[in-house]
């Protein structure tokens, strides 16, 4: 369902409103206000800021009750109010979902098809919810687009290449696109020295990030001689990689038990095959818990989002 304008408003001053009852159930509890008045490690710039602070104050205000039965029902109050701004926070990010379906159209290629890519503009969107203030007096699908097409593009760039490169490398291999793109339109010629200082780059790095930012086949050689499929690991992993792998997917299950619901837990593990058996496609997890796909599809998403930022 979409919203207009005003439908987007209200539900993001409502969001609003939840987390301010939130926020005063657990005022005066100790534990929560030193979340509360701690120094942030950075500016906080986005409203995404403050709502994770809150969150963590009422974390902190639960395990505190925990020896204080006095505050329980304040705690119960805040972890209420803040369950009903996440399903809020939800609703408006659903509402703009024909802007992933219409940007992921837009992106689709070789490196991630367009289901893939609506995935990630739905994180985006998630994103853009969590962020959103009504203050800013724009409609959130004007806010939102942005956030979609950043994932979208972001996870083209390192999950469509055999190498992840970094998030900043990412984003400075598109000012260079960028920039060259800016001289192609205005007719000037332009060498590698320009495109860097443009971007504020050195020209080594601008050269390396260039080499980086294109598809590179698994049969061209290296100065080695090697391929980049002879480098790629086999599928057979030594008994020390198999220690690791385990240690690795036991921690991420027990992120699992501590963010997550037991439906989420389900969905999550089985689709990507933590618990030892094959992967599972979306459908057939549905069929299994009597939900549709895309519901599947949803819990997943929001699922991931919460993983993103909390762990």
């Amino acid at each position: 369902m979409r919203f207009t304008a005003e439908q987007e408003q209200d539900i993001a001053l409502d969001i609003c409103a939840a987390e301010e009852r939130a926020l005063e159930a657990v005022r005066g509890i100790g534990a929560a206000e030193e979340e509360l008045t701690r120094r942030p490690k950075r500016a906080e710039r986005t409203k995404a800021g403050a709502v994770e602070r809150l969150e963590a104050a009422v974390r902190a205000a639960k395990v505190a009750a925990q020896d204080d039965p006095q505050i329980r029902p304040s705690v119960q109050q805040a972890e209420a109010a803040l369950a009903d701004s996440e399903r809020l926070r939800w609703r408006l990010a659903m509402s703009a979902k024909h802007i992933a379906r219409g940007e992921a159209r837009k992106l689709v290629s070789s490196l991630m098809g367009e289901e893939d890519l609506v995935q990630e503009g739905q994180i985006g969107l998630l994103r853009a919810a969590r962020r959103f203030d009504p203050e800013r007096g724009i409609r959130f699908s004007t806010y939102a687009r942005w956030w979609v097409r950043a994932q979208m593009t972001r996870a083209i760039e390192t999950t469509g290449r055999t190498v992840r490169l970094p998030g900043g490398a990412v984003e400075q291999i598109r000012n260079l696109r960028r920039a060259a793109q800016r001289f192609d339109q205005d007719g000037v010629e332009y060498d590698l020295t320009m495109l860097a200082a443009e971007v504020g780059l050195e020209k080594r790095r601008a050269e390396l990030l260039l080499s980086q930012g294109g598809i590179v086949s698994i049969d061209y050689p290296d100065d080695d001689g090697l391929c980049v499929g002879d480098r790629l690991p086999s599928d057979t992993l030594s008994p020390v990689e198999n220690t690791f792998r385990s240690q690795a997917i036991s921690k991420i299950l027990d992120g699992f038990d501590d963010l997550l619901d037991e439906r989420e837990r389900f969905i999550l593990t089985h689709h990507y095959g933590l618990s030892g058996q094959e992967a599972k496609t979306m459908a057939e997890i549905g069929k299994h818990i009597g939900l549709s796909r895309e519901r599947v599809r949803q819990i997943e998403v929001g699922a991931l989002m919460r993983l993103r930022t909390r762990l």
